[in-house]
């Protein structure tokens, strides 16, 4: 780590897809795929696993949207069942593939901000 240079905040440097050390380094080189280091301070991104934390995130936000539109649909219009199912299945595709890539790189960079590590039992 650099002594000189303090962190730049993760949530934005995550959300923005940035490298959690400098802030300027690219995280991903495909859509979910993790760069093996960063280009810009060669920090090993082989370390750095967001589980399911993204997909929970997503699941959890794109479900309140959804559920709630629907629930103002019917009780606004009341419209066939085809409009809900066209409404829900398309607003969730789109908001998941939104989502799920700022959300991983801002978990990863929480998870490189407070330093977490992976659970261990010492005997």
């Amino acid at each position: 780590m650099h002594p000189t240079h303090s962190l730049p905040p993760p949530i934005p440097t995550g959300l923005r897809g940035r490298c959690p050390r400098c802030g300027e380094g690219h995280l991903f080189k495909g859509f979910l795929t993790l760069r093996p280091t960063c280009e810009a301070c060669g920090l090993d991104y082989s370390g750095f696993d967001s589980a399911d934390g993204p997909a929970f995130f997503v699941m959890s936000i794109v479900g309140l949207v959804v559920v709630g539109l629907a629930l103002f649909l019917e009780i606004t219009y009341e419209p066939p069942i085809w409009v809900h199912a066209l409404v829900a299945v398309s607003l969730t595709l789109i908001l998941s593939l939104l989502l799920v890539r700022p959300l991983k790189g801002m978990l990863i960079a929480l998870q490189y901000a407070n330093k977490a590590e992976e659970g261990r039992f010492r005997p």
